[in-house]
């Protein structure tokens, strides 16, 4: 099973404010324990929204919408992800537990969801093959 840790922006982090030295070695400590038990499958902080965009379809079979950042309620951006792969729903619980305030100024939120698996996704077998080989090609491909 997937789960991926959405880390909630705050007001620093879309200010741009970089987390101090103490909280980037409490992430190393804890992404090498995420390591350590073969879990980990990708870790990451994301820029502010100020330098994103956001594109949304807001007729059926329209064309898209494109949107510059920054976006408003900082609480409502993902700042940084980090995604594992467990056994249960209960171990994902407890390695987000164990994840250090991520912002270190107690106004860290963690959303915990679950990846939607391809066999859960696509009922089509055929569909489903393409889906795996197209994932096997993209495996080979990485340096």
């Amino acid at each position: 099973m997937r789960f991926m840790m959405i880390v909630k922006g705050t007001k620093d982090s879309e200010a741009g404010t970089m987390p101090n030295r103490e909280l980037i070695e409490a992430m190393q400590r804890y992404n090498e324990e995420l390591v350590k038990a073969g879990v980990l499958l990708a870790a990451d902080g994301l820029h502010a929204s100020s330098g994103g965009i956001r594109i949304s379809y807001p007729e059926p079979g329209g064309k898209p919408k494109v949107t510059d950042g920054p976006f408003t309620e900082a609480k409502e951006i993902i700042a940084g992800y980090t995604l594992i792969e467990v056994k249960s729903k209960e171990e994902a619980i407890e390695w987000a537990l164990r994840m250090p305030d991520p912002h270190g100024f107690g106004e860290g939120q963690i959303e915990l969801r679950q990846v939607i698996d391809l066999h859960d996704l696509m009922e089509d077998p055929e569909t489903l093959a393409k889906e795996i080989a197209l994932r096997e090609q993209l495996e080979r491909s990485k340096p």
